[in-house]
């Protein structure tokens, strides 16, 4: 994958575009998570110690084109200079007559954040005439947001294609992280696909059958997978309408010569409670009235065996309902297993989607991974094989 990067571009006295990611969780007014914020550090430290002016640009939540208070990002500016540890400049809105006189009162290496680009509608449309106004306030233009990167926005591509265009750091490890991943990686390659339903990643399972070597599938939809190799699963959650999709990507599995690796055992319960009086069967062994709830030890054991032999993992979803004890073991058990082989060096591994991040911090895992990604539906369209319109447009013709 060939982009630029900071290391090519000239930064000294530049006025320096930077599309960061800033949709913040908040709560009363104040920011509960600043990983974002702490993400796009790299990048502004190095544009402004080289003499450059960063000039941010974000989005907060849906504003629909119109000014909305509440969607102000001017909530989360104090967040913003706790994290840089610096002063950073607002402006209360992203293009006009505001936008201008802020940027040419900035002096080199300073920062300066625009209201949110949400503000206007042109934003995501990606406007001509809104992305020219944008364009006029920066010489060079940097993505730094992965998490925007499958939105054809004025702010994601549109710029990308008025100015000189560059990779940020956060931008450039993930795309690093990922290439190695599936684009170019080291075999035998693993993918480990879980969440409630096939349904919602039929294009993701037929996207990694040709690329992974082996694919492991927890939750909820591996009941699916199960129900379609003649398991009575009882009341636990199926897609009982996808049992031919589940058959069709098995099929095309083998063809591919990927190997599907299910749960051999299972956790059930007939309560979906933590600490519920639970047992452990094999799938064919369900109750009526039971409900799996997570894969179990023999699983576990298969699942560790399986990457002990594995240079390379993908991975995207829980085992079992993790946010209930005791039916969190299997994803805990794994995840720690894929992060003592990352750590020891013998395994690569990326992961990323929200339940995954939250499941992997709740084993006290996602440290020994080699790259977590925050970016929800960039992520899995990657993932599913999808071109992204803000990678596409970093790309050197």
């Amino acid at each position: 994958m060939t982009f630029k990067t900071l290391d090519e571009a000239d930064l000294s006295g530049k006025r320096v575009l930077v599309r960061v990611d800033f949709n913040l969780p908040m709560e009363d007014g104040a920011v509960t998570d600043d990983t974002r914020i702490r993400a796009a550090q790299p990048t502004v430290d190095d544009i402004t110690s080289r003499g450059g002016k960063a000039i941010l640009i974000a989005h907060m939540g849906r504003p629909k084109g119109k000014r909305d208070e509440a969607q102000s990002l001017k909530q989360i500016l104090s967040a913003v200079e706790a994290v840089f540890g610096r002063p950073v400049a607002f402006a209360d809105d992203c293009i006009g007559t505001s936008a201008e006189k802020a940027v040419a009162a900035l002096k080199d290496g300073e920062v300066l954040l625009l209201e949110n680009l949400r503000f206007h509608a042109g934003e995501e449309k990606d406007d001509p005439d809104f992305t020219a106004q944008l364009a006029k306030l920066g010489d060079i233009f940097v993505n730094d947001a992965f998490s925007v990167a499958h939105r054809a926005a004025s702010s994601v591509v549109g710029l990308a294609k008025a100015l000189p265009a560059y990779a940020g750091r956060s931008m450039q490890k993930e795309l690093e992280a990922l290439s190695a991943a599936l684009t170019a990686p080291q075999r035998p390659v693993a993918a480990v696909v879980g969440g409630a339903k096939v349904s919602t990643k039929i294009e993701l399972l037929g996207n990694l059958v040709g690329k992974v070597d082996t694919l492991i599938i927890g939750g909820g939809m591996a009941n699916t997978f199960l129900a379609a190799r003649g398991a009575d699963v009882g009341k636990s959650l199926c897609e009982r309408d996808h049992l031919d999709t589940a058959r069709e990507i098995e099929t095309k599995a083998k063809a591919a010569g990927c190997a599907i690796v299910l749960p051999v055992d299972a956790v059930v319960a007939k309560e979906f409670k933590a600490n519920a009086a639970h047992r452990t069967v094999t799938p064919d062994a369900v109750g009526m009235d039971e409900m799996i709830l997570d894969a179990g030890p023999d699983s576990v054991a298969e699942i560790s065996k399986v990457l002990e032999s594995t240079k390379t993992l993908v991975w995207n979803g829980p085992f079992g309902a993790f946010e209930l004890e005791p039916f969190d073991a299997a994803t805990n058990a794994v995840a720690r297993k894929a992060a003592e082989l990352t750590t020891s060096g013998a395994l690569l591994s990326v992961a990323g989607g929200g339940d995954t991040v939250a499941a992997l911090n709740h084993a006290g895992a996602a440290d020994g991974f080699t790259y977590i990604s925050t970016a929800g539906g960039a992520f899995l369209e990657w993932l599913e094989g999808k071109p992204l319109p803000g990678v596409e447009a970093l790309k050197q013709p």
